[in-house]
């Protein structure tokens, strides 16, 4: 085995988490590196979306995950931890491909439903993270911590509801082409 691997092993051991409570600061480093990169993300989905609904939920969404940032140092504290971000590959993957999406869809419906793809996409993520750290939080009787984490996970479930209505409520009709309209649906 060569030095570079030794030495890479050696890291790996360290960083591995030994119980419930090791993964669980894991998983909360992760979603506040992720967290802290949606704010980065929002205000360009946000320039790229052209529906009303759209942009006033991307822009509320965007005030609320800066909320939910310092709720995450909340949590830290609750832990008598500093908050600390640890690169989230997942959240790396969905803002790539979001941005994918917006560069290679034409402006206006089409795009705004790639936008809200993405943003579920996100959403699904964050409410897969939450309710798991929840749940962490619970066995581990951090009671602080999972209020805070809870009341987040509520969010994130109403911010996806709400996606979908303004996807359901027309926007997905105006990003058919030509070929079927939406009062064409009718008579499917």
């Amino acid at each position: 085995m060569d030095t570079a691997n030794k030495k890479s092993k050696k890291t790996d051991a360290a960083a591995v988490a030994k119980n419930l409570r090791d993964f669980f600061v894991d998983g909360l480093k992760d979603i506040y590196y992720a967290e802290k990169a949606l704010v980065k993300t929002l205000p360009v989905m946000f320039d790229n979306a052209t529906d009303q609904k759209l942009k006033t939920a991307i822009k509320d969404h965007l005030a609320q995950t800066s909320e939910q940032v310092v709720r995450l140092e909340k949590v830290f504290e609750s832990l008598g931890m500093k908050a600390e971000g640890k690169k989230c590959h997942a959240i790396e993957g969905i803002i790539k491909e979001g941005n994918e999406i917006m560069s290679e869809t034409e402006s206006g419906p089409v795009r705004d439903a790639g936008i809200i793809a993405s943003g579920q996409k996100v959403e699904h993520y964050e409410i897969a993270t939450y309710g798991t750290l929840a749940a962490f939080a619970k066995t581990l009787n951090e009671r602080t911590a999972l209020d805070l984490l809870l009341k987040t996970l509520g969010e994130e479930k109403k911010s996806d509801c709400l996606l979908t209505t303004i996807a359901d409520t027309n926007l997905n009709s105006q990003a058919v082409d030509g070929k079927l309209q939406s009062k064409d649906l009718n008579a499917v």
